[in-house]
Formats: C-alpha cells, structure tokens, sequence
C-alpha cells in the first residue's frame, strides 16, 4: 500500500481524524453517563462508538501505523454496521418494529464485515491524499458495497420522514432531526462530490469527516428528546 503524506493541516488530515475521533468519544461517554440504559441508549452509543472506531482507524491508516491494511478492515467494519443501526434507531424511535426489514439490513452487513473481515485481498491499496484518505477496494465489491450502503442510508431517511407523520410532537422532532443529521454528511459530501468527481474515491473518508455533525445532533437533538435521565426519578 502507498501513502502520499503532507504537513498541512487539511480538513481530514490525521490530526483532524483524532480530533474528531476524540469528540465522538466524548459524546459516546457523555451520552453513556448521563441517560438511563435501554435499548435506544446502546443503539445510540453503538453508533457514536463506530463512528469514533473509523475516524481512530483512517487516523492510523494515515499516520504512522505499520499495518494500515488491518486498520482499513477496522474502519471498514465500523462503517459497515452503521446503516443498519440507523433503521434500528429509527423503528426504536417511532416504537415500530419490523423484524424483517432489521434481519435483512443487519445480515447484510455481516456479509460484508466477513468479507473485510475474511478476504485478504478485498483492499489493493490506499493512498492518504491530503484532504481524505482513499481506500482501493477490488472490482467490482466497490461499486457493489457503495450501492448498498447509500440503498441503506436512503431507507432509514425514507423510514423516518413516513413514521414521523403520526408520530407525538417528541417523537416526530426527534425523527426529523434523524434526517436532519443524515442530510448532514450525505449532501456536504454529494456537493464536494459533485465539485471534484475525483473525491468519489474518498467518500468513506469525506462521509465520515461530515458525520461529526451527526453525532453532534444525535447527542444533543435526538437524545435529549426521547431518552430518561439517570438523575431523573
């Protein structure tokens, strides 16, 4: 594997991936601390959790790690379980639960976490392009797993924009803002996309830079809506 490294501090250079890797870690602790266990709170936490793992992970793929392919399989399993934990979260939310729609979005990602998990040779390489990093998946698993992630991610928007028309006013806001912290990092990354088609290569990177705005509204929009306080009787 390659690496093209820079001194500059870029938006999504490794100083900035353990920046971002510790304020998830923050927000996964102050959220682990401050509410009531339930199940939201471990799918919560879950995610926080993951999208702290990839951004430790990038950061090694990039920094001075002297096995960065291992680190790209950790990150990679990471942000593989993250769409489905997002249907979860949101079929938690509305209190609607479809065992199917979870079995389906769950196991196919187990699918793809054996396959990062099992094949050595599902990375070709790497390159740390300043602004992202960029992770060479073999053709054609790279097409593939992008269309079923964004398939995913484009469910649970559709899950919770349907659920949260005969939601409670709680409910409804914080499967709103469930979008909204989607929209978040799926359309500055689409713009940057759309800007430089060459940064189709670093959408992980770049999705997951973003999605620091999504932890943010998880924590402090979606939480405080719907879930006890452990100071609270």
């Amino acid at each position: 594997m390659r690496s093209l490294k820079s001194n500059r501090l870029y938006c999504f250079s490794p100083p900035v991936m353990i920046a971002t890797f510790v304020i998830e870690t923050i927000l996964l602790v102050y959220t682990v601390v401050r509410y009531k266990m339930s199940p939201l709170t471990r799918i919560v936490a879950a995610t926080l959790a993951l999208l702290a793992v990839f951004q430790f992970a990038e950061y090694h793929v990039c920094g001075h790690s002297f096995i960065p392919a291992s680190w790209s399989r950790i990150g990679f399993v990471a942000i593989t379980l993250l769409p489905p934990l997002g249907i979860h979260l949101v079929q938690q939310l509305a209190s609607k639960k479809s065992y199917w729609q979870l079995a389906l979005a769950y196991g196919s990602s187990l699918a793809f976490v054996a396959l990062f998990g099992l094949d050595e040779t599902i990375f070709s390489g790497h390159v740390c392009a300043g602004n992202y990093a960029i992770f060479q998946m073999r053709s054609p698993m790279g097409g593939l797993y992008f269309i079923w992630y964004y398939f995913l991610l484009f469910c649970g928007i559709g899950m919770a924009l349907y659920y949260a028309g005969k939601a409670k006013p709680n409910i409804r806001k914080a499967l709103f803002l469930q979008v909204v912290g989607y929209v978040s990092f799926i359309l500055p990354t689409s713009i940057v996309n759309a800007l430089n088609p060459q940064t189709l290569s670093g959408v992980p990177s770049i999705m997951c830079g973003f999605a620091v705005s999504y932890a943010l509204i998880l924590t402090f929009g979606v939480v405080p809506l719907v879930l006890k306080r452990k100071d609270s009787k």
